[in-house]
C-alpha cells in the first residue's frame, strides 16, 4: 500500500512526478491489479478537519485487499493499494482524477465528500474506470445516467425524509430551522429535508446558510432565539455542527439539534462537549453490531481500531468488487458494471444488491441520540427504495 498526501504548497504542485514516483516504488507485478482509496487521507491545512473520514476510508479498504489477497486475490491477480488525498476538495479531486486515469487504475473506492465525488465521477465515466464510493450520499451523484459509478452508502434523499417524518410523525417540533454549510453534501440533505417538510404539509421558519469554516454562530443563534425555534436540522459536517452546538447550549438556545450521518464519529461530541446531548442523527443501523461484520470487526478491534462511520461500507466496495470480478472472469468495466447489477453479494453490511442507478437496493436507515459523548440507536428504520 502507498499512500500519496498532496504535496504542501498549491494544490497538488508536482502530483505526476510524485505519482510516478509512487508507483515505481511499490513494484507492481504484471498480474496485480492496481486499485485506489481516495479521500481526506493526511493531516494538512486543506485536509485536517475531515481527516477522520479519511481514516475510516483507509482502514476499511486495507483490511479488505488483505483479506481478499490472504484468500487468493482475484483470480491469480492480487489486488494492490494506492492511498489518494484530495482533501475533501472538488478542484483537487479532478486532479486526482485524472492522474489516476494515467496509472490504469482498475478501481476507486471514494471519493468520500460528494462535492470531490461528484466531480471526480466524470472523469471516471469519460476514461471508463470503475467508481464505488463508501460515503458520497448526494443524490445527483447516481443520477446522472453514469453506469461505471456505484455506491455502498444510502443517499441523501431518503436520509432526509427519514428525517423529515421523524420530526412530524413524533411532533417533535412547531418552529423548524434548516441550515446548510453551502457544501454539494450539506446544501443537497437539507433541501431534501425541506422538500419532503414541504410535501407534507409543514414549512420551516427559517433556512439559513453558513460558509464551511465558520466559528461564530452567535448572531445566527440570536435570530433563532427570536424566532422561537425548536427544532434544528443541519445539513452539513461535524466541525460546523460541533461547534454550533457548543454555542447554541451556551448562548440559551434549547431547542432540539438534529443532525445526519457525517457526525457518526467522536470528533462531533469533542467538539460539541456537552452541547451535544440530546442532539438527534440518522445513519444506518450500526454495521459494528450486523453478524455479518463480526468476525472483521473483532480483526480491526484487536489492531485497536473500532470500525465505525463507513469504514465497513469502505471495506464492502473492495468485497463487491473482487466478487463482482470474479464472477465475471473479467475486471474490463463493461463486464463488471454487467456483473454489478446481477444477483446478490455477500457483504459485512448483510446482502446487497445494486439497482440500475447504482444505489444499493433497500438501504436502511435509523434514528440515533447522543447522550454522554456516545451515540445510541433509539428508533425504527426506513429502507430506501432505490
Amino acid at each position: 500500500m502507498t499512500h500519496l498526501p498532496p504535496s504542501p504548497g498549491r494544490r497538488l504542485t508536482g502530483l505526476a512526478v510524485a505519482f510516478a514516483l509512487a508507483i515505481g516504488s511499490i513494484e507492481i507485478a504484471q498480474a496485480d491489479i492496481l486499485i485506489a482509496a481516495v479521500g481526506p487521507m493526511s493531516v494538512t491545512p486543506m485536509t485536517g478537519q475531515y481527516a477522520m473520514f479519511g481514516e475510516e476510508l483507509r482502514r476499511g479498504t486495507e483490511l479488505a485487499v488483505r483479506h481478499v489477497n490472504a484468500a487468493g486475490g482475484v483470480g491469480s491477480q492480487n489486488l494492490k493499494l494506492l492511498v489518494v488525498d484530495d482533501a475533501c476538495d472538488p478542484e483537487l479531486a479532478v486532479e486526482v482524477a485524472n492522474e489516476l486515469v494515467q496509472q490504469k487504475v482498475g478501481l476507486i473506492v471514494g471519493h468520500v465528500c460528494s462535492g470531490a465525488s461528484l466531480a471526480a465521477s466524470r472523469v471516471y465515466h469519460d476514461k471508463g474506470i470503475l467508481m464505488i464510493t463508501p460515503a458520497s450520499v448526494n443524490t445527483r451523484l447516481t443520477e446522472q445516467g453514469f453506469a461505471n459509478v456505484f455506491r455502498t452508502c444510502g443517499r441523501d434523499d431518503t436520509q432526509a425524509r427519514f428525517a423529515a417524518d421523524y420530526v412530524i410523525d413524533n411532533r417533535l417540533a412547531e418552529r423548524i430551522a434548516i441550515v446548510q454549510d453551502g457544501s454539494a453534501f450539506g446544501k443537497g440533505i437539507a433541501d431534501a429535508f425541506r422538500q419532503h417538510l414541504n410535501e407534507r404539509g409543514r414549512w420551516e421558519a427559517m433556512y439559513e446558510a453558513i460558509r464551511q469554516g465558520e466559528r461564530d454562530f452567535g448572531a445566527l443563534i440570536d435570530r433563532m432565539l427570536g424566532a422561537g425555534i425548536d427544532l434544528v436540522y443541519f445539513g452539513g459536517y461535524h466541525t460546523e455542527a460541533g461547534l454550533f452546538a457548543r454555542q447554541a447550549r451556551a448562548e440559551g438556545l434549547t431547542a432540539t439539534l438534529m443532525v445526519n450521518s457525517a457526525m457518526v464519529n467522536h470528533e462531533f461530541w469533542d467538539l460539541a462537549g456537552p452541547g451535544g446531548e440530546g442532539t438527534l442523527m440518522t445513519f444506518a443501523p450500526d454495521p459494528r453490531k450486523l453478524p455479518s461484520a463480526a468476525e472483521v470487526v473483532r480483526q480491526f478491534e484487536a489492531e485497536g481500531y473500532s470500525p465505525e462511520g463507513y469504514t465497513l461500507h469502505a471495506y464492502t466496495a473492495v468485497q463487491v468488487f473482487a466478487e463482482a470480478a470474479r464472477r465475471a472472469g473479467s475486471t474490463t468495466l463493461e463486464a463488471l458494471e454487467k456483473t454489478l447489477h446481477e444477483g446478490t453479494y455477500e457483504t459485512v453490511l448483510g446482502p446487497i444488491d445494486f439497482d440500475a442507478k447504482g444505489d444499493v437496493r433497500n438501504f436502511r436507515y435509523q434514528m440515533y441520540r447522543w447522550h454522554d459523548g456516545r451515540y445510541e440507536a433509539i428508533c425504527c428504520g426506513t429502507k430506501d427504495g432505490g
